[in-house]
């Protein structure tokens, strides 16, 4: 990520947490609304994955994350074709690997000194900046206009919104 050290050093920060709650509900066993059913642990692991590898694309950029990330999008786009998933999810997912593998190999083919291509690169930056904003609108809305104490399912949304403008910010910084 090109910007300021500080930034990158925050945004692998977020990155990592928003794992770490992914590692912990993976292990739980649950997905923050109670559901302990496989649909909720694969997405736990995806989420996982997802901040482990953002974070250390984040501090340690390098081709071997966009092959990985390729690897990665290549599953979960083909996951989505098995019947009984929940498809909008893994394939959310699978266009988050799909931005992580573009990031990860732009600069190895770019011409001078390119970073990718800016149509590809403005679809993914609507794409997420969309999702941040739509994921940040439900974290907003509380049942009753009351304020209420944050539960895991708050806490589950609150680490995608971050998730979504931590890739929105590395799109922004190619």
């Amino acid at each position: 990520m090109h910007g300021p050290v500080l930034v990158s050093w925050l945004l692998a920060a977020l990155a990592a947490a928003s794992a770490g709650f992914g590692l912990y509900r993976l292990r739980a066993g649950r997905d923050g609304r109670g559901g302990c059913g496989p649909e909720s642990r694969d997405s736990d692991a995806a989420e996982a994955l997802m901040g482990i590898g953002m974070a250390g694309m984040v501090l340690r950029p390098g081709i071997v994350w966009g092959w990985l990330f390729a690897l990665l999008a290549l599953a979960l786009l083909i996951g989505t074709l098995a019947p009984g998933v929940p498809r909008a999810h893994r394939l959310h997912h699978g266009v988050g690997a799909l931005a992580m593998a573009y990031m990860g190999l732009a600069p190895a083919g770019g011409h001078h000194g390119s970073m990718g291509l800016p149509a590809v690169t403005g679809a993914l930056l609507v794409y997420f900046g969309g999702y941040a904003l739509w994921t940040g609108s439900r974290l907003l809305s509380a049942p009753g206009g009351q304020l209420t104490v944050a539960g895991p399912a708050d806490v589950s949304r609150a680490c995608r919104t971050a998730m979504g403008v931590g890739m929105f910010a590395m799109l922004l910084t190619m």
